[in-house]
């Protein structure tokens, strides 16, 4: 695919307007039509943001004939309906995250669009990011050794009222999916997909996360001790340790302004993102990138590894008993699926949760 890049946008939330917003700063880039289960919401969406075409319907959008590739950006509980419908239309799709409900729904999009010869991808800007992709790259070059450890929280003070989708488990409710996507995503991104979980919560009447406490180990004896809150304002930081030094992110792990490489014997180390670390962009140019070399998947963020977050997501929840009302029979989060790395069942005192 060369020259312009033509994309819609599904759904009129914040991510979504904000999206579009940063889309505008990347050259080939345009945004052609966005969709609502609402004509309303779609056509003030539309006439905010100058674009040309409004649906009111997911379908009216897959079905445009000048749209190459849509964006979703609907709650993670309609992902799966929602980019599954762009699929079968012939459409490459950034989702954003989490990237379903469970690991089943990620394996049947990916499944998907590997049959069709579509792209997909994750909307994991993080993995994007020019000052995490330089960090992955130092650690992978043995800047700090082997890794021991890995730390990461992501956490909001919230209250949230209970009506709030945060707390509400008929969308996906609740810290893990929001927030604590991005500390194992973290995680992940530099060990891979973990060979043990175990996890603590502290969970709302409603059935959903508020507090999710999580320890992950790797066979090699690397451990991430990660943490995701939509009751506490955690210092969403992180921070890589090795057998030869360390890695420091500020406040905003996932979206560094800077980072610290601390070795012994060394004066540490500052590395600036030069570019604005809030911006959705990288994430646009990596699809355009991929669609236009013709390829289906992203190097940098590769369905292999988003599928192997999913299930480490499906242990967590399996881990403090949380399940949402529409999985189906057999959906049980945590049981490792054919061809999947195997996470151990919960033992006594690893599945821990504690309601309001």
């Amino acid at each position: 695919m060369a020259g312009t890049v033509r994309w819609g946008v599904l759904a009129t939330g914040g991510i979504a307007e904000r999206f579009t917003t940063d889309l505008r700063s990347v050259d080939g880039a345009e945004v052609v039509a966005v969709a609502s289960r609402s004509e309303a919401s779609a056509k003030a969406f539309a006439d905010r943001l100058d674009i040309p075409r409004a649906y009111g319907s997911w379908a009216a959008l897959a079905a445009d004939p000048e749209v190459d590739v849509v964006y979703v950006a609907t709650p993670h509980h309609a992902h799966r309906a929602a980019a599954g419908l762009a699929l079968e239309a012939g459409k490459a799709v950034l989702c954003e995250k989490a990237f379903t409900l469970n690991a089943r729904e990620a394996e049947e999009l990916a499944t998907l669009a590997r049959d069709r010869g579509l792209f997909l991808m994750e909307a994991m800007w993080m993995y994007c990011n020019p000052l995490i992709r330089r960090l992955a790259a130092l650690v992978a070059d043995g800047a700090i050794g082997e890794i021991r450890t890995v730390q990461a929280d992501f956490g909001l003070a919230g209250p949230f009222a209970a009506d709030h989708r945060l707390r509400d488990p008929a969308v996906g409710g609740g810290a893990l999916l929001d927030l604590g996507v991005y500390p194992v995503s973290f995680a992940q991104l530099l060990l891979g997909e973990p060979d043990s979980v175990q996890a603590h919560a502290l969970l709302s009447p409603e059935g959903t996360d508020l507090n999710t406490g999580m320890l992950l180990g790797w066979a090699n004896g690397a451990s991430a001790l990660l943490s995701c809150s939509i009751v506490a304002d955690t210092p969403l930081t992180a921070s890589v340790t090795g057998s030869k030094g360390r890695i420091d992110l500020p406040r905003g792990f996932f979206f560094p302004e800077r980072f610290t490489l601390v070795r012994e014997g060394r004066e540490p180390e500052e590395f600036v993102n030069e570019d604005d670390p809030h911006s959705l962009r990288h994430e646009a140019a990596e699809v355009m990138r991929c669609l236009r070399a013709g390829a289906t998947e992203s190097a940098l963020v590769p369905l292999d590894g988003t599928l192997a977050v999913m299930r480490t997501l499906d242990a967590v929840r399996d881990r403090i008993g949380v399940r949402y009302p529409q999985e189906v029979h057999g959906d049980r989060p945590g049981l490792p699926r054919e061809g999947s790395r195997t996470i151990p069942p919960a033992h006594p005192g690893e599945l821990s949760a504690t309601p309001v």
